[in-house]
């Protein structure tokens, strides 16, 4: 009778085993994709580890133009969450019914500065030295898709300098390629983020701000894309984005809070 017993108690358990060990690893094949601006890629990498940490289901990032990405998901791209660098694009894709109701949110700020190769010698010290004759390059996100390209349009025209310059801007297809620009020295400067300075590394150096009243408030948007087939796990990853544990990490890439 003991022994009976004892092999059904065993059996029980064996079972129990075998399922954990099935939800464990069904938990860890699990998976969320993150369409985001490339502004974001160091503070949403740190985010999605400890999205994982936490929650054992891995969040990947697709990274690009908030602008590129915006299409894609209109396309009909597959994605569980859009985070933009620009309200335009969270607009559209909500006009257009194309994320869940109810489930967008503004998560922080950032700033737009005008930078150089660390060795320039240009000596560029505002947005108006921009239109000496020794500047011949000028690397800026493309308006049409990078919310950064769009910011980088309304400073120069709320300061004259969009039609003087036409003859010298090079395009970006992101943020992070005007970086480049820069660090290679590609380019005499360049506009970006000034969350992304620290990622060259030194390379190149903020030579001016543009002030906040010379262009639309920088307000990073995000929300759950409809149509997930996780929208639970996908609402998990914009609350960590929004509590302190996300915010601080927002802090620490240079992001500044909402007001």
């Amino acid at each position: 009778m003991f022994i009976k017993r004892f092999r059904s108690v065993l059996l029980v358990a064996a079972a129990i085993f075998i399922l954990g060990v099935s939800a464990i690893a069904a938990q860890k094949d699990r998976e969320i994709l993150i369409s985001t601006a490339i502004s974001l890629k160091d503070a949403f990498e740190e985010i999605s580890a400890l999205y994982q940490k936490r929650t054992g289901i891995r969040a990947r990032l697709n990274l690009g133009s908030s602008g590129m990405l915006q299409k894609q998901i209109e396309a009909g791209a597959p994605a569980d969450v859009y985070a933009s660098a620009g309200m335009k694009q969270m607009d559209a894709l909500e006009a257009g019914g194309f994320i869940v109701p109810g489930t967008r949110y503004s998560f922080a700020r950032n700033r737009i500065v005008l930078v150089v190769p660390s060795l320039s010698s240009l000596g560029l010290h505002s947005f108006s030295d921009l239109a000496g004759s020794g500047i011949s390059r000028l690397a800026i996100g493309n308006p049409k898709t990078v919310p950064a390209g769009q910011y980088a349009r309304q400073t120069l025209i709320s300061m004259a300098l969009w039609d003087r310059l036409q003859s010298r801007l090079i395009p970006a297809e992101n943020v992070r390629q005007v970086l480049d620009y820069v660090v290679r020295e590609e380019v005499d400067a360049g506009i970006v983020y000034a969350s992304d300075v620290p990622v060259s590394h030194g390379k190149a150096v903020i030579a001016a701000r543009a002030p906040e009243d010379s262009h639309d408030p920088i307000l990073y948007p995000i929300a759950v894309v409809k149509g997930t087939e996780s929208p639970a796990e996908a609402g998990k990853f914009i609350d960590l984005v929004l509590d302190d544990s996300g915010q601080a990490i927002m802090k620490k890439y240079g992001f500044l809070p909402l007001r």
